[in-house]
């Protein structure tokens, strides 16, 4: 930060304005003084891509803010990397998108030329011959195609490529891997009144293994004339005094009455409602409160705008998403909710009008008890949800005396993806920390709730992911939450550790022994794929064990160093295989 403000020109006096970072993205806005005080309504934005669409090594930050009466946000991306990557890299950029809206766009967005051999593509950025080499660039043709950045604008690229060199030298990559030059550092802009006066790389920075870029921009800004301004907007308050007594804000609806069918665990489902005003007056529109309710509608259930103002004659269109996460998920599956609410549209001086929602959810085994998922033999969807209710209130005890409904060691959904990465993905590198796709997971899912495939579909990335979204979405963990402070007390001694472990219900017990020795096998693999117990204690262990509370620092900590002892002590090879059965 003190090395940005120095750079700075000497001859000018800058304030800081913003500040926002995401793990190693930053984003820092700095404004002129003498343009400072016509600058508001600053507001800053993360969005990790990452694992579980949450962790922050990939994502974007953004500052919005106004200038005089212009709207302007800019967005610091990083995007997945890998050539191959380029389809993970435009769904981050929607997944961006759908939560922010943007005007200049600047990154390390990891698009990489294609289909050229780098020596081939050396030979051109000698030749200066930057216009074939970007024909083949990822970036360009994903435009051209308008999959991504569609109405955006990049200006011409007249600099050699940013990436990848030797840190310290203007060397490019003499790794093994010896990556293809790329321009993966970019920035592009979308709106009106901008031209861009200057795009240009810093070949004199040598700090990283990228160039930096950089680029100037001259924007028409709006200014208010304040006294038009204030002659106009009283006229139009006594105009809406003089028809306030005689004209009630009134509204129509395109529709009231709204179904969602096969609702699926962490699958988006929408419909909109045109609401259009009818009325004589502008009107203010919001969703309220149902009495004795803390929200205008259930936790599955979205309205986008859930307020807003609409002038005379004007519409707006209301998305109404509905969408089951693991907070929602473990009741809808029981039968014990039902995707039914009813949102009051509520107008101000104005009447209420009433949407009502229903819907049926598919029961899924995210979000399924261990206890549960233990004594089903077939799939969860085949299995009628009053069954799942009585299921799920057995004790432990009936469990282990009942002879009928003798329980499987472990549930099968975690049998299946535990054994597709045992087998298929020991030496994947970068496993539980890159993120797969989200057609794929859905395509997992559907497999392990109707039992339609006996193999998993998807990449390895995409079946590590949906065990973590497992295991997160359990509404009791793996170590249950009763065991969760006594686990604490004793992080310090393995023995202890492994006693409470020996009293965790038989499920429970079974599923942690099963994947620990899961992990244990990855570990012995690190040569191939990576991993060591930095990289798994830090993922696992809130998944595992964790707090039905928010938890403080120290609590992390002590959960992190429990579940280590499990990994560290490694046992015989041949102990291991005995946990992970056929």
């Amino acid at each position: 930060m003190e090395a940005v403000y120095k750079s700075l020109h000497p001859d000018a006096k800058y304030a800081l304005v913003k500040l926002v970072r995401l793990v190693g993205i930053m984003l820092l806005f700095y404004v002129k003084a003498e343009h400072a005080p016509y600058i508001s309504e600053v507001e800053s934005e993360t969005v990790g891509t990452g694992v579980m669409g949450r962790m922050g090594n990939k994502g974007a930050v953004a500052i919005r803010f106004q200038f005089h009466n212009s709207d302007i946000c800019v967005v610091n991306a990083h995007l997945a990397a890998h050539t191959e990557e380029f389809e993970r890299r435009n769904q981050d950029f929607k997944d961006i998108c759908r939560r922010i809206h943007i005007v200049l766009w600047l990154g390390d967005l990891n698009y990489r030329i294609s289909d050229l051999e780098v020596d081939f593509v050396k030979d051109l950025i000698t030749k200066k011959d930057f216009e074939t080499l970007y024909n083949h660039d990822q970036l360009k043709r994903q435009m051209d195609e308008e999959v991504v950045f569609e109405g955006f604008t990049e200006g011409e690229i007249d600099f050699q490529p940013t990436y990848k060199y030797d840190t310290g030298s203007d060397q490019w990559d003499t790794s093994e891997k010896c990556r293809v030059p790329a321009w993966c550092d970019r920035i592009l802009w979308k709106g009106k009144n901008i031209k861009q006066l200057c795009y240009q790389s810093h070949m004199t920075l040598k700090t990283s293994d990228h160039k930096p870029v950089s680029s100037l921009f001259e924007t028409g800004i709006k200014v208010v004339n304040e006294e038009l301004y204030k002659r106009t907007f009283e006229d139009i308050v006594r105009q809406i005094d003089r028809l306030e007594n005689d004209c009630i804000p009134s509204v129509s609806l395109t529709q009231t009455e709204f179904h969602f069918e096969n609702v699926k665990f962490m699958q988006h489902q929408a419909k909109t409602v045109t609401v259009h005003n009818d009325g004589q007056v502008p009107c203010q529109f919001e969703f309220i409160q149902k009495l004795d309710e803390p929200a205008y509608c259930k936790p599955w259930l979205t309205a986008n705008p859930a307020k807003g103002f609409l002038a005379q004659g004007a519409s707006v269109d209301i998305d109404l998403e509905v969408f089951v996460n693991r907070v929602t998920a473990p009741e809808l599956n029981l039968g014990l909710q039902q995707l039914e609410d009813i949102l009051i549209l509520h107008l101000e001086r104005g009447k209420d009008y009433f949407i009502s929602i229903t819907g049926s959810y598919l029961p899924s085994c995210f979000g399924s008890s261990l206890r549960t998922l233990c004594l089903l033999r077939e799939p969860i969807q085949e299995v009628p949800q009053e069954t799942l209710r009585e299921l799920s209130k057995r004790s432990n005890c009936e469990l282990i005396d009942s002879e009928v409904d003798k329980p499987q060691e472990i549930p099968k959904e975690i049998w299946m993806m535990v054994d597709h990465l045992f087998r298929c993905a020991k030496k994947q590198e970068d496993l539980f920390q890159q993120p797969g796709l989200r057609s794929e997971f859905e395509e997992i899912r559907d497999c392990l709730d109707s039992g339609s495939l006996d193999t998993l579909p998807g990449s390895n990335h995409s079946v590590a992911e949906a065990l973590l979204l497992f295991l997160d979405a359990l509404p009791e963990p793996v170590i249950p939450f009763s065991f969760y402070q006594q686990c604490l007390e004793s992080y310090s001694d393995i023995n202890e550790c492994k006693q409470i472990i020996s009293m965790l219900p038989q499920c429970h017990k079974n599923v942690f022994n099963y994947l620990t020795a899961f992990l244990q096998e990855m570990l012995r693999h690190s040569a191939h794929n990576r991993l060591d117990s930095s990289v798994l204690v830090p993922i696992f262990s809130c998944l595992v064990l964790r707090s039905n509370a928010k938890q403080d620092l120290a609590e992390k900590r002590k959960v992190k160093e429990f579940f280590l002892h499990f990994l560290v002590q490694m046992p015989p090879e041949k102990d291991i295989q005995e946990k992970l059965p056929e």
